[in-house]
């Protein structure tokens, strides 16, 4: 197993704290994912089966609305995503497209559900890694939201 792969999924937020025998575990069932740059990892609406961990590249979270795509974020090196399907299985709630050529680390469900057979006290970790960092997440947006809604207000009364 490759000393910096384990090193780079301990420095994720959703596996921080895990045993590096669990990851190498994790490790184990995974894929795999190459993604040459202008290339969609996932659209919205797609149905979820894993989610994915970003070694190489960078990232951008669009939504689309009237045929346009608005950007909500980028993500870089390290960071999680699609980790609400392992949470709500729901469908994609935005698509993940390449801004640079990207390798990610694909972890599905059943691998993730392999675990909870395997060590439930470290499957327990990673949902509560996965809720702490979707909670961030929320707090982060909520913010952007509410300082939007503050500025139009402002605009409104002037």
């Amino acid at each position: 197993m490759s000393e910096d792969r384990l090193k780079m999924l301990r420095g994720t937020p959703i596996f921080g704290g895990v045993r590096d025998d669990v990851l190498e575990f994790l490790l184990a069932k995974v894929r795999d994912v190459v993604l040459p740059e202008g290339e969609f990892l996932f659209v919205e609406d797609d149905p979820c089966e894993a989610m994915y961990v970003l070694e190489r590249g960078q990232v951008a979270i669009l939504r689309r609305w009237n045929g346009i795509y608005y950007r909500l974020n980028f993500l870089n090196a390290g960071d999680c995503i699609g980790e609400m399907s392992l949470m709500d299985l729901g469908r994609r709630s935005a698509s993940v497209l390449a801004m640079t050529d990207c390798a990610a680390i694909e972890v599905t469900h059943d691998a993730i559900f392999q675990l909870y057979e395997h060590d439930l006290e470290q499957f327990a970790l990673i949902q509560m890694n996965i809720s702490r960092e979707l909670s961030r997440r929320l707090r982060v947006a909520d913010e952007s939201l509410f300082s939007e809604l503050i500025q139009r207000d402002q605009i409104q009364r002037h």
